[in-house]
């Protein structure tokens, strides 16, 4: 396929073979060779005389001393044109650190809000009122879920720890990122089949699903689940999807009014978790520096703690429940790219509150 396109097969391997994941991260990056590509196409041309690629600079920032610029960034949530890692094929990279690259570019392929301090410490919680029957019984699925969660990963009971709230974040986040992966691909499909735009709905589902996967990523930072923990997420998981699946082709309506309701109890959460730092048990966890991959993320100071992190997700959170709650309250076809900037911020009033 190399030479079909015109490039030695020599430099593309030279190319693809510095790739190494950065300490911390997972990487996709491929490993071949080239002496293994040189074996599966025998006899293709090869240019001795490309010129080497310029050495990668693998010196990193150091943990929880990032800048928070685009640059910094390693991990997958970056489009391969943003991201600052070298690519296999020589593709030219495009930045976005002014604001003349944006107007021409636009941002990173998967865009999220990037909260100012002001927004973060307002982040209100709000509570919409069930108009039918649909959301009444969102209400109450979702009233259930807590209670059984809080009791039986006995939640509700005792001291709050650390350890329960890292437990807690993360088996949650693992279901959180559900709903929007799963509306968008079946939007996604709908699009396809009716050879017609979306509207705005597709891309904004699929940002907060990796919104949600990248608060899962930060925290597994924190701690390593064992096999019990991985087996019940993978039960869970496999419940949830196929029930939402099912009820997205029923209802959209309902299904977004229970993520709204949901991501209601996630800011709750969220908000007892502050007040648990500046009031209860865990001010020394609040004073814990934030990791790396949330300062590069949320473009948090470089100083930034765990009292931070958690007024970034809080923030996250109030986001993803204003737009279920907008989504519910419109009609599946109507245009809503105009009711969020190019972040995913709310730019209007939410008509469902």
């Amino acid at each position: 396929m190399a030479s079909r396109l015109g490039l030695p097969l020599r430099r593309v391997a030279a190319h693809v073979a510095p790739f190494a994941p950065r300490a911390g991260y997972r990487s996709q990056a491929p490993t071949t060779s080239a002496a293994v590509l040189l074996r599966r196409f025998p006899g293709r041309a090869i240019n001795t005389s490309a010129p080497p690629p310029k050495p990668l600079n693998r010196k990193g920032p150091e943990p929880g001393k990032n800048s928070g610029k685009v640059s910094d960034i390693k991990h997958d949530m970056v489009h391969f044109r943003a991201s600052p890692n070298q690519h296999p094929l020589d593709i030219k990279k495009v930045g976005d650190h002014t604001p003349e690259e944006v107007a021409k570019y636009g941002h990173r392929g998967v865009p999220h809000p990037i909260w100012t301090e002001e927004e973060v410490h307002n982040v209100a919680q709000t509570h919409v009122e069930p108009a039918g029957t649909a959301d009444r019984v969102a209400l109450a699925a979702v009233k259930a879920a807590r209670w059984g969660f809080d009791t039986f990963s006995l939640y509700r009971f005792g001291k709050v720890t650390k350890n329960k709230v890292l437990n807690r974040a993360i088996f949650l986040e693992t279901v959180a990122g559900v709903p929007g992966m799963t509306a968008g691909m079946l939007r996604h499909l709908k699009s396809l089949r009716s050879m017609d735009h979306d509207h705005g709905w597709i891309h904004t589902l699929l940002e907060e699903a990796e919104n949600e996967r990248m608060h899962l990523l930060t925290f597994i930072q924190l701690k390593k689940p064992d096999l019990y923990f991985r087996t019940c997420v993978l039960v869970a998981q496999g419940i949830f999807m196929n029930a939402f699946f099912v009820a997205y082709l029923i209802s959209p309506h309902f299904c977004h009014r229970f993520v709204g309701y949901l991501e209601e109890e996630a800011v709750h959460t969220y908000e007892s978790i502050l007040d648990h730092i500046d009031h209860g048990e865990l001010t020394e966890f609040g004073k814990e520096p934030a990791p790396t991959i949330a300062i590069d993320y949320w473009r948090l100071a470089p100083d930034a703690n765990m009292r931070d992190l958690f007024l970034a997700v809080r923030a996250d959170e109030a986001n993803h429940r204003d737009v279920n709650h907008t989504f519910a309250s419109l009609p599946p076809d109507a245009e809503v790219s105009h009711f969020f900037d190019h972040q995913g911020k709310p730019i209007r009033s939410n008509p469902s509150s």
